[in-house]
Order: structure tokens, then sequence, then C-alpha cells
């Protein structure tokens, strides 16, 4: 006869030591875009979920962290261009781009900078996103039906642009040309 099987348990992670630590930050710096911010919450997430294996006090996330931006593994600014930058190519608005940035943790100059840098106009960065969509002068056929124009303006509202971009860009003919748009500022 064979033996009950015991249910089963997940295996506990083992707790972290300050040098496990340190390795699982430059681990994630190696693989990972990151800023500052975003390497201390995965950091505390780690020592929340795995514990900590050293007596006393917790160890000092920030320092870890600062440590790596004194070595210049990590640069906020770097990153916060090569992101603004990205989202543009994708047609996202600087309303978008600002936000994407704060969640990740990067600071008021360096995503202001970031987002002046990426040299994205609002009509450029809408055209590109009408392009992605298929909408405006890149549909196959214009958009007649209110409620149809109405979801259009809402994503291209969540996208970051202005209501009047947006509203220009879905207006303009299929096929209709882009070139002689100004982008103002």
């Amino acid at each position: 006869m064979k033996k009950p099987r015991k249910p089963y348990e997940p295996r506990q992670p083992r707790p972290l030591s300050a040098g496990q630590l340190s390795d699982l930050a430059l681990f994630y710096v190696s693989r990972f875009a990151t800023t500052r911010a975003k390497l201390i919450r995965y950091l505390t997430r780690k020592l929340a979920t795995r514990g900590w294996a050293e007596e006393g006090i917790l160890p000092d996330v920030a320092a870890i962290a600062d440590n790596l931006v004194a070595l210049e593994y990590i640069d906020d600014a770097v990153f916060a261009e090569a992101k603004a930058r990205g989202l543009g190519r994708r047609g996202y608005g600087a309303r978008r781009v600002e936000q994407s940035l704060r969640a990740d943790g990067v600071g008021d100059a360096d995503r202001a900078d970031a987002i002046e840098q990426s040299g994205q106009g609002k009509t450029a960065a809408a055209l590109r996103y009408a392009e992605r969509r298929r909408w405006g002068p890149y549909a196959a056929e214009q958009a007649v039906d209110p409620a149809v124009r109405q979801k259009m303006l809402a994503a291209f509202m969540r996208a970051g642009h202005d209501f009047a971009t947006a509203r220009m860009v879905i207006a303009l003919a299929p096929g209709s040309d882009v070139s002689d748009l100004g982008d103002e500022e």
C-alpha cells in the first residue's frame, strides 16, 4: 500500500543577506534600463517577500541605489531621454510622456529636459499616433459616425494629446497631404 502524499507546500525563499541584496541590485541594473526610484522599489519589494537574514535593522536600499548611481550604472537623465524619444516615436503626446516618466521616478528637472530634448512637436506626435492607428489622413475612409469619432478623440486624449490637435488630425481627409502641417508648440 502506498503512503498518502502530503499536500504541496510552496518552498519559502531564503532571507536575503547584504551581499545577496547587492547582487540582486547589480543584476537588475545590468538587465533592465532603470531609474534610482525603480531600483529602490524593486529592492524593497524583494526584502518584503524574502525577508532579511541578518540581525538588527534592515539595510539601506537607498544607499545601495546611490552607490550604483555614483558608479554611473544608473543615470536618470539618460533613461528619461531614451524613454521620451521612444514614446514620441510611437506617437504619444507630451502629457503621456510626462506621466510615464513621473511613474518611473524621474525627477522634475530630468523629466522636463527629456521632454524638451525628445524634439517632438504636438502635431507630429499626433500624426504618428494617427498613422499607427490608421486614422485621419491614414484611414481607408473618413469616419463619419459621431460615436466612432468620439472613441478616436478619447484614444487621442489617453495618448496624451490635447483636444484641438486630436480633433484637427481626425478631421483630415484620408490621403490628405500632411507635409504642409506646421508643427507649432
